[in-house]
């Protein structure tokens, strides 16, 4: 039905409500609702006909005044390392991509939080793709819940968001959906295990600190001055790297500093010594992201032996910062990010994002 409620978008404390008002107005016991909401998440349906703990007309009547929508996939991608890719199509044709990344005894999910991006990074190729729109609470959430719905489930660990978008140019979705993420009732992730990830939005930055849960912030950095973040990130004009590094510092938990390495660009000593002090300034922990081959920007990538060097110069700085190399996975499929959409779904003329009205400082 068109004017049915989409169960999904909704927190589970909220569907539990909805749905307990909807079994009393048809005089069924409450624990009805609670056993919905259980299959929504935790060991979700592809359709209501299979909540088979509800007798088969209360099923069918549930169908026909809620929804339950899914995520198409349309393809799905796996590298010899383990690395796998899916392209979701939307209900309205747009594109999104996700990425599981299986790590030991973990699984860790790299979700999409628009489609498309209007930030224009100059080495991402989301950025060139230009902004489609932002998802929604449930869009974002139900990435990982696909993971338990296809035909060899992947129990993820562990959530990044740092897919497609930037999640805090979409508050307004990514608050509800990490709750639905972290909520016992919902996917049950530890708030420890889910790190959203930003250029450096100051509003959603100061949103992300004021929630109670302990949820990770990741800051892409990229280059230590603003001169030079400048050219790779236009944000930069707008939310210097003193704004950044302030808000970076207040956030009351450990701040990772994302930052990829591009030859012969922001890789040089003078580079490392520069993100030392800015690292020192945050306590943060530094990670070195090797530059994706593909998505077709003219970078290069820093040699494996120059961002060992890079790693050892900004570890040798003093003041004990942490500093990890990031494995470079899915070498052997379209990994960059939204590299797989552009090429299966094709590029659409990009929209103008509304900064400011999608972020909400709670």
């Amino acid at each position: 039905m068109a004017n049915s409620v989409n169960v999904l978008d909704l927190v589970p404390a909220d569907a539990e409500r909805i749905l307990g008002e909807y079994f009393a107005s048809r005089g069924q016991p409450a624990y009805r609702a609670r056993q919905v909401v259980h299959r929504l998440w935790k060991n979700p349906v592809r359709t209501f006909d299979e909540m088979t703990e509800l007798p088969a007309g209360a099923r069918s009547e549930l169908a026909g005044h809620f929804s339950l929508p899914r995520l198409e996939i349309v393809e799905r991608q796996r590298s010899v390392d383990g690395t796998q890719k899916f392209l979701f199509r939307l209900d309205d044709g747009q594109g999104i991509e996700t990425v599981a990344i299986p790590e030991d005894d973990r699984v860790t999910l790299c979700i999409s939080s628009q489609a498309g991006c209007a930030l224009k990074c100059a080495f991402c190729a989301t950025g060139q793709m230009g902004f489609q729109r932002n998802l929604h609470p449930w869009e974002i959430a139900a990435q990982v819940r696909e993971m338990r719905l296809i035909e060899d489930p992947l129990l993820v660990t562990n959530v990044v968001f740092m897919g497609m978008g930037e999640p805090m140019m979409n508050w307004q979705a990514v608050d509800p959906a990490l709750t639905i993420l972290n909520s016992p009732d919902g996917l049950g992730i530890g708030a420890r295990h889910i790190t959203v990830s930003t250029v450096g939005v100051l509003p959603g930055i100061v949103a992300l600190g004021k929630r109670p849960e302990q949820f990770r912030l990741a800051v892409s950095i990229h280059a230590p001055t603003d001169a030079l973040r400048r050219q790779l990130m236009p944000i930069n004009t707008k939310y210097p790297l003193a704004d950044v590094l302030a808000a970076a510092r207040a956030f009351d938990r450990r701040v990772t500093f994302e930052y990829v390495m591009l030859g012969g660009v922001n890789d040089q000593r003078t580079h490392a010594l520069e993100l030392a002090q800015l690292a020192k300034r945050c306590r943060a922990f530094v990670n070195l992201i090797p530059l994706h081959a593909g998505g077709g920007t003219e970078f290069q990538p820093t040699s494996p032996r120059d961002i060992a060097r890079f790693a050892r110069l900004v570890r040798g700085a003093g003041g004990g910062i942490e500093v990890a190399i990031r494995k470079s996975r899915g070498t052997d499929i379209s990994a960059a990010c939204g590299q797989l959409r552009v090429e299966r779904l094709g590029r659409r003329p990009p929209q103008r994002a509304d900064e400011h009205g999608h972020v909400h400082v709670v």
